[in-house]
């Protein structure tokens, strides 16, 4: 008997917690019998299908999600046709509602392990390989019957979750230069009719001790980033307060930790903690979604926004955890003009990424239920977005998945800050109206039938500046000069101005020389000569002094103002910015 466990993650950095549970959980009754193979969505899915034949497994188990069941429903399909004789288990939350229908629609597949799926797996794989139990007496499972199709009970929730072995050894192979996902509890204390966490009613949590176990192979392996999967980490103050001053007293300096977090339930207290933290260990994922009140009572979401966006705030103020919100179009009762007002009232936070989504009635959520209601037409395949409903529509939604586009090219990248800052504060009224002014834009030339690399999507932010003849254009191209240096160092593309000035790089030279420059602006280069330094740095020449226009934004003084920066690439973290510049005297 060979058991391999399997499944389609959607990209390579990721790694399945689901499929290291079941595979710890089994290790001590299945010695030596069962294989974890992960692939990627981006595999071709006849070389996923000739590895997992080349195994020559007994029982082939598939953990199923929204990103991967079509391809998975493929491969089982086409394993059945040349190795009709092995077992196909399918578990995971894309098949644990409307289990029936699917095992219907696909004869290939034998057995479906609903909900959560530890115990369940096991007394499965008992009674497939050792003959153990009878499969009538088995909760959370469906099987066939000859042409019938039955479905068993539910299965109770684990109540004990130390019983769960650690998903994580020491060794952490297979998992060199992946995300590791974790949770320190199941469950939310939340019921947002869009998420299937509302489906199981409380919140259960694995023992402090048990945590830090675990938190400790992460920080002695140090891996590059652990992300919490819990669905709301801050549910419980006493145990994310525990856990995230373990992080920081345990902290190794390199780990970075991700959590979903409610940011209206962060007191004084956390965020007295939060403020002294290391920057770059923790990165806080904010659920807005909304921030219309009848929006968020139509789908029971409970967040004071007014509460939550003091709090984000005040850890913006902090500097040391990046932040991502989170919004959602096409939820009840947002029209295009209320979502609009929800879009600036949360890029008015200046959150490090907005992610702007878009509905899913994801199988077993409730608002899948309130479809005719809202009058919902949403895509039959996963991960059955929507396509339109009363509130907004079709052509509306086309805007923001454009809209969305270009607030991950121009504002998650942060490649164009200070241009964008510029641009909003003298030329636009809101946030959104410059981004769906762009996106017109860019739609309109034809820019999104193609990807575009970095030096073309600054030349394509100047002909959006000259096609709008906003005023000031050398301004603007000496402030997105600017944000092009603190990227990186290189040249500079020919489109941006260049300031000459007599003898620079016998000015520079001689700058770098001066110890008392060194110790003034470049920390850490003390003792190293001159010629080693300047491959690490860059300075460059504007026309006019735009470290000080970008405090405010504002086109206050038009006057030019010859003025050199010089850039630090070498920072030890690099969380918020890519370099470091002053002005500098030459």
């Amino acid at each position: 008997m060979k058991v391999l466990l399997t499944t389609l993650n959607s990209k390579y950095i990721h790694s399945s917690l689901a499929l290291r549970y079941l595979y710890s959980f089994n290790q001590e009754a299945f010695p030596g019998i069962i294989t974890l193979q992960e692939y990627t969505i981006n595999h071709n899915p006849d070389y996923v299908l000739a590895e997992i034949f080349k195994g020559n497994y007994t029982i082939l188990c598939f953990s199923c999600y929204i990103w991967n069941i079509e391809a998975t429903l493929e491969i089982v399909k086409n394993l059945k046709k040349i190795k009709p004789e092995v077992t196909i288990i399918l578990g995971g939350p894309e098949v644990s509602f409307e289990a029936e229908k699917l095992m219907k629609q696909h004869p290939t597949v034998d057995y479906i392990v609903t909900g959560e799926g530890e115990i369940t797996f096991q007394e499965l794989l008992l009674y497939l390989i050792h003959k153990k139990g009878k499969i009538e007496d088995m909760y959370g499972i469906l099987y066939r019957q000859g042409n019938h199709i039955q479905q068993n009970q539910e299965r109770e929730l684990i109540k004990n979750l130390d019983q769960i072995p650690s998903p994580y050894d020491e060794k952490l192979d297979g998992l060199e230069n992946r995300i590791l996902y974790y949770e320190s509890s199941r469950g939310c204390p939340y019921n947002c009719s869009y998420c299937l966490s509302s489906t199981i009613k409380g919140v259960r949590f694995f023992s402090l001790e048990r945590v830090k176990r675990d938190l400790d192979i992460f920080l002695r392996a140090k891996v590059k980033q652990v992300k919490f999967v819990d669905r709301t980490f801050n549910a419980k103050k006493s145990h994310c307060l525990e856990i995230m001053k373990y992080l920081h007293k345990r902290d190794n300096g390199y780990t970075n930790f991700h959590f979903e977090i409610t940011a209206d339930l962060l007191d004084d207290e956390i965020l007295d903690f939060l403020s002294q933290i290391r920057e770059g260990l923790f990165q806080f994922e904010v659920g807005v979604q909304t921030t219309y009140e009848k929006t968020m009572q139509s789908i029971d979401r409970r967040v004071n926004f007014s509460k939550l966006e003091k709090a984000v705030r005040k850890i913006s103020t902090f500097k040391n955890i990046h932040l991502h919100l989170d919004l959602i179009a096409g939820l009840p009762y947002e029209d295009l003009a209320r979502f609009r007002i929800s879009f600036d009232e949360v890029y008015d936070l200046k959150p490090e990424k907005l992610q702007l989504g878009f509905l899913k009635l994801l199988k077993g959520s409730a608002i899948r239920g309130e479809k005719e209601t809202h009058g919902y037409v949403f895509k039959d395949e996963s991960p059955y977005e929507i396509l339109e409903n009363k509130y907004i529509r079709y052509r509306e939604l086309l805007r923001l998945k454009m809209i969305e586009e270009m607030v991950e090219i121009y504002h998650n990248s942060h490649g164009f800050d200070g241009a964008i800052s510029f641009v909003m504060a003298n030329f636009y009224k809101s946030s959104y109206d410059f981004y769906h002014g762009l996106s017109e834009f860019w739609e309109r030339k034809g820019y999104h039938h193609s990807a575009h690399h970095k030096n073309e999507q600054y030349r394509i932010l100047i002909d959006f500046y000259e096609e709008e003849s906003f005023p000031h254009k050398r301004l603007f191209l000496e402030i997105l000069k600017l944000d092009y240096l603190k990227q990186g160092k290189g040249s500079l593309p020919d489109f941006f101005p260049v300031v000459e000035i007599k003898d620079f790089k016998d000015r520079c030279h001689a700058f770098l020389q001066s110890q008392e420059n060194i110790s003034q602006y470049l920390e850490g280069f003390e003792g190293m000569p001159a010629k080693q330094i300047i491959k690490q740095v860059h300075f460059e020449t504007f026309a006019y002094d735009v470290v000080e226009i970008l405090k405010s934004s504002k086109i206050e003084d038009l006057s030019e103002k010859v003025t050199t920066v010089l850039f630090n690439y070498e920072l030890k973290q690099k969380v918020f910015t890519k370099s470091k510049f002053y002005k500098v005297e030459i």
